[in-house]
């Protein structure tokens, strides 16, 4: 199973659509992730249509339509891999542990809102994963999304993909750990 995650595109005020290298990885997927901050409603529709099925939730930066229509928290079981989705993962100091605490029956969190890339494993295999954005680097110097991939119930290959450079992967060194 093929997951695309992004997060904080910030439709319209970053644009109107996604990069080339990030429908890609969209159309390829069995299912897309938005970790908030789309924006509007107009961007939702963009992405159900995109094809694979969406799981998105509210961000901060949302409209009050987007809050009504979307949950700020989202919680799936992929190929018996249970992870949350939230907006903010709260402060960087003791992140890690906290999610822990805070999603117990999870094994990860998957989370958007600072714009950095983040993945964090924790001692027993639990994780937490920040994919950047798509299209808002902020101080970044690459836009990035996630592509996680499942296979009958072993680690999940995480792979961050840097979508404004053509040799694909987002070095190791801008993925914060």
């Amino acid at each position: 199973m093929r997951v695309a995650i992004v997060s904080d595109t910030h439709f319209p005020g970053r644009g109107s659509v996604l990069p080339d290298a990030c429908l890609e990885v969209i159309r390829r997927a069995d299912m897309l992730i938005h970790a908030g901050d789309l924006a509007d409603l107009p961007t939702l529709a963009m992405l159900r249509s995109l094809g694979p099925p969406l799981v998105a939730i509210h961000g901060n930066a949302d409209d009050a339509s987007v809050r009504r229509a979307l949950p700020p928290t989202a919680r799936i079981d992929l190929a018996d891999l249970p992870l949350v989705v939230v907006h903010n993962g709260g402060p960087e100091d003791g992140r890690l542990s906290r999610m822990r605490r805070k999603f117990p029956d999870a094994a990860g969190v998957i989370f958007g809102h600072s714009h950095i890339p983040l993945h964090q494993v924790a001692d027993d295999g639990f994780f937490i994963l920040n994919p950047g954005s798509a299209t808002d680097r902020r101080r970044q110097p690459r836009h990035s999304m996630v592509e996680l991939i499942l296979d009958n119930g072993a680690t999940p290959d995480i792979a961050f993909i840097a979508l404004d450079d053509p040799t694909g992967p987002l070095p190791p060194e801008l993925v914060r750990r």
